[in-house]
Order: C-alpha cells, then structure tokens, then sequence
C-alpha cells in the first residue's frame, strides 16, 4: 500500500527537473537565440521589431541617384588588396549594394546588430562560440538559396585570401559547424574577443557556388553575385558603374531592411579632380556631393541652382568621435624612428594660421584619436583603473598626458609665431640635430633633416606646403609630391612613402579595428591600416583590454589608456575635423527627418519624383 506522501513524491520530482532546465538558461555556456546582439549590455530594439527608427519606412521607391567620387577603379572586388575596387557594392558610406551580412547594425546605438541573412543569433555569455540560423527566404542574385555552407565558405575564403582585418579577425575560429542547411556555429580558442561574435555577423555572406576560391584574390571586373538589393547593371571600367534594384530581392521586407534601398539605379560617376566633380555636381550630372573643403562650403555654392533652392546645402550632426586626421609618420623610415624627432615636428603644424587663412575658421582642432566623447583621454586626468593598466608600460605615456593638461601647441595665429619654432629646434637638438648654415642636420653624420610628403589631391598639396614652408624656417628640407589615387593607393598598401595624410575614423565602440590599425602584428603586414608601422607593446594590451571589457566601465577606461598611449606616441601631426557633415544636395534627393546616432545614411534617402 502507498505510503503518506507517495502521492507528493512525483510532484517533487517533477519540480526538481523544472529546476535543473530552468536553471540550464543561465550557466555557463548556454544561450538563447535572439534578434540582435550587442556588444555591452542589451539591444535597444524589442523583439518583433518593425523597423530601425530612424528609417522612414513609407519612403517611396524609385528613381535615380548619381554619386560623384573622385579617383578610378579596376576591379569589382572589395576584399581584397589587389586592385582599386569600384564604390557602392560594399560600402560603409554608400551601402552594401550586392552583398549582404548576417547581422546588421541599428545605427542608433554604439554597436548592435539585428538579423539580416540570420533570423537569430546566439551565443553564452562567455562568447566563446556563436550561431547564426538563416532565414529560409534568404537568396542569392541567381535564385540560389544562401545556405550555412556559403558562410563557412565566406569565412574560410576571406581568412585565406581576404583583406588583412578579414584575416586577423577569423583566424580566431577554430571550427566552423554546419549544422543542418541554414544553422551555422563557429567555435573559438576562448572568449577573450568579445567583438568576434558581432564581426563574423557583419561579414560579407558570398557565393560558393558562384566564387573559384584559386582566381578570388586577383583584381577582376567579373559581375559578381551577391544576395543584396541591387545587382551590377554596366561597367565603364575607371569611369562609371550602374547597379539597378533587383526585383526579385528575397529581404525587402526583413525589419532591418524596411526604409532602405529606395532608389531603383544608382549610379557612380567617377572625376580626376574635385574641381570637375563641383563642376558636374553644378549642372546636374552629379545629384549629391559630401562637401570637406571649407573654402568651397563658404565661397562655391553661390550659383543659379542654390539661389533658386534647386539645390541645398544641408549640415549634419554627428555624435560619433572625431577620429583623427593627421600628418602621419611612417616610422618604418629611420628618420621618423625617434619619437623626440616626431614630437619635435608636431610642434610645427600652424593650426591657427591655416584654419583662419585657408578654411575659413570653420574647421575645429583635432587633440586625440576621439575627440567629442567620453572615450576621449583629452582634459581627463586618468583614472585608477586606467594606471593600473598602464602600470606595466612605465614609459609608454607623457606625464602630461596621463595627468589630462597636454594639448596641441597653440599659435598667434600669425604666420610668424616664434614660440613653437624655438620649442621645436630646442627638442631636435635634444634628439641629437642641430642648424648648421640654415639646415637641420644630424649633430654626428651631418645628414640633412628632409623628407618627402605624398598626396593625392590639390587640397592636401596646399595643406602640405604650407606645412613645409613652416619646416623651412628652421632648415628642414620638405618635398611634395602628388600623385593620382590609383598610384596613391599602391603606394599606402606598401607603406612606400615618407609621410602622408591618413585619417582614422572612430566610432563609439572602438574595436577590432585597432589591431589593423595599432598592433604589432599589423606594422609589416602589407595593405594594414597601420600606416605609422607602431611597434608598442603597450598599444597591444590596451587594445586586448577594450576588446575583453565585459562592462561598460571597464570598456571606456581600456579606450582612454589607448588614447593616451596613441597621443603619447606622436604617430601623426594632429591636423582638424569638421564640426558636422556637410551635404549639398539637389531638391530631388530627400533625406530622412531623422539624423541617427552616428550621422546621416544615404542607403535610406529617396527620390522625389515631383521635382524635376
């Protein structure tokens, strides 16, 4: 016969088992598939989703939009080095155009991603491995379905023979899954890059099928197939290239992509010089121009179009950090080895002069790698936490810049400022140079102090020389030299150069990105973006310190130490930046009324089609 409480015994049981699965949701190594991922804290957007909000998602569709870029291209691949490839098929400023992702960014936030390609993600809280389930809609140009073999091929493809940052990122898998036709998991050595997961989402998904994995990195003008709204639709190689919407594109009614892809052609036109792209831009053939040049902002738009409102000129706010703009030294040169030398020179940039005399004072001076937001170490004495991590580089930061007082060497805006030369001829001499009859030479060889500045536009020609008469004054030696983009371009990918202008652009969630840029690895690594050739070890830990941040906190203070290492190492000539976007537009393109977190997107613009 039973006892009292047998009645009770499988209740218990069955609570107990409850327990155990509930409690499966939160240990180690366990997930749930999502929408989105973001890198610190939670997504903004709630699950179902219609729309990112700034998008207009009534945008009407149709129409035509032609961009002017100034430069050539020779090939319609954009990963790898070889080759200049044509702008808008993956492209950060124009959209990705015929290749997609799995994941999306919501530009509203720092750094989340939403389902593209991928219905869900997920991944432990450890980030030790990750998973992507496909959307079964989810389809080639071709008709073929993109499948989980297609982003294993994607990943191995651009590891092998991608662009550098492919390489470093996806080294770090080391298994890749396919564990039915659309679920992908991708396994790491550990979770040390808490990035990694977000990256491998905003991969490009490419076509096995349609790719010879032998032939991938040579430059090409084949037609590619992507699974992106717009396919190639004519090629004038180096001049133009057409992409039409395809009408049988599987996600327009994905929430990522609602408010999106509005144009039915876009069309890249493509000018030696900004001079004749302004002038397109005047009559028409050029339908919108992003504006840098101050001068021209200020004096240029005063023609028939702009009086009548055809045109307009439109500014946009931008929350992101300034990233820098520079003189860059390539240290991989002898005479840019010695930091003493680099900061010496640094003292000899006439911001004031430059910006009042040639822009108009509308430009703002760059200080550090993030001006504009609390990532920034400038006027921050830094903290605890921050030394701590420093503490193992006792020599890798400037006393006044790890006390928060240094900034840029300020002028009287003369022209003839006898201060900053005398700083600089004191701090030479201190580096083992001194002036003997009118030149800066070496105090033991005797060899001239002189250098040659490579650039690629009349703009940055004027800037250069006027940076080199400044040089002059003290009996250094400066030529310029400039050439066009596509001889440009090959000589930035081999480092062949003395100097240059190199900008770095900066988000508000810095991450693997600084390893191409900053790490040690990157130096020799042919087509990085360390353009510097920085060997500091401190620059290493700092970024290994960003990308293992689990909370916000400890994320800002890893990007402040970088800060102060990077300024500390005079890597560049601090030059400016803008204090907004500067757009000019024709009445017929119409922007969305909603500018989100980090600045305008053309990708969600339209054509109206009432105004001719």
């Amino acid at each position: 016969m039973p006892g009292p409480h047998s009645s009770t015994l499988p209740l218990l049981l069955l609570a107990l088992i409850a327990v155990l699965f509930c409690g499966l949701a939160v240990l180690p190594g366990h997930a749930a598939p999502a929408e989105g991922l973001a890198m610190h804290g939670e997504p903004a957007l709630p699950a179902g989703f219609t729309h990112f909000p700034y998008v207009n998602p009534q945008a009407p569709k149709g129409g035509s939009i032609t961009y002017g870029v100034q430069g050539t291209f020779d090939s319609l691949n954009p990963f790898i080095i070889k080759g200049v490839a044509a702008r808008g098929l993956w492209d950060i400023q124009f959209g990705n155009n015929v290749y997609e992702s799995l994941l999306v960014r919501n530009r509203d936030e720092p750094f989340t991603v939403y389902g593209l390609l991928a219905e869900s993600v997920e991944t432990p809280p450890e980030r030790d491995w990750v998973e992507f389930r496909l959307r079964k809609e989810a389809r080639f140009s071709d008709g073929t379905p993109v499948t989980a073999e297609d982003v294993i091929f994607s990943l191995a493809l651009l590891r092998d023979s991608g662009r550098p940052h492919y390489r470093t990122w996806f080294r770090k898998i080391v298994r890749m899954e396919s564990r039915d036709a659309r679920t992908v998991r991708l396994i790491f050595e550990d979770g040390k890059d808490r990035e990694l997961p977000l990256l491998i989402g905003l991969a490009p998904i490419l076509p096995q099928h349609a790719i010879d994995p032998a032939t991938f990195d040579k430059s090409s003008l084949d037609i590619p197939v992507g699974s992106g709204p717009y396919t190639v639709a004519k090629v004038d190689p180096g001049s133009s290239i057409v992409f039409k919407r395809n009408p049988d594109y599987w996600g327009a009614k994905v929430p990522a992509k609602i408010g999106h892809d509005n144009f039915d052609e876009i069309r890249f036109e493509y000018f030696r010089d900004r001079n004749s792209l302004f002038e397109a831009f005047k009559k028409g053939i050029v339908d919108l121009l992003i504006e840098t040049d101050p001068k021209r902002w200020a004096q240029s738009y005063d023609f028939p179009a702009v009086e009548k409102s055809d045109v307009v000129k439109q500014s946009f706010t931008n929350n992101q950090p300034a990233g820098m703009t520079g003189f860059v030294f390539n240290t991989r040169r002898p005479i840019f080895a010695d930091v003493r030398v680099r900061r010496a020179l640094v003292q000899l940039f006439d911001f004031e002069w430059v910006n009042k005399n040639l822009y108009f004072g509308l430009y703002k001076r760059t200080e550090g790698y993030f001006d504009g937001s609390d990532l920034s170490a400038i006027g921050r004495p830094a903290s605890a936490a921050e030394k701590t991590l420093l503490a193992p580089f006792p020599d890798a930061v400037q006393p006044d810049v790890m006390n928060g007082t240094w900034h840029p060497p300020h002028t009287d805006g003369s022209g003839t400022d006898r201060a900053p030369l005398a700083r600089a001829v004191k701090m030479l001499h201190e580096a083992g140079w001194t002036i003997s009859n009118g030149t800066m030479v070496n105090q033991e060889t005797g060899q001239p102090l002189s250098f040659e500045i490579l650039t690629r536009s009349s703009d940055e020609e004027r800037l250069a020389l006027s940076y080199a008469r400044t040089l002059k004054r003290i009996g250094i030696e400066v030529s310029v030299r400039t050439v066009d983009s596509a001889q440009y371009e090959r000589r930035r990918i081999a480092f062949d150069y003395d100097m240059t202008v190199a900008t770095w652009t900066a988000s508000l969630s810095p991450g693997n990105e600084q390893t191409l840029r900053w790490s040690v690895a990157s130096a020799d690594e042919e087509g990085s973006f360390n353009f510097a050739g920085a060997r500091e070890p401190a620059l290493d830990a700092m970024i290994a310190a960003l990308l293992n941040a689990r909370t916000r906190e400890d994320f800002v203070t890893a990007v402040r130490a970088l800060d102060r290492v990077l300024i500390s190492g005079s890597y560049a000539v601090p030059l400016f930046h803008l204090p907004a976007d500067w757009i000019a537009r024709w009445r017929r393109i119409v922007p969305t009324e909603i500018t989100p977190l980090t600045g305008y997107r053309l990708d969600t613009w339209w054509h109206d089609d009432t105004v001719q």
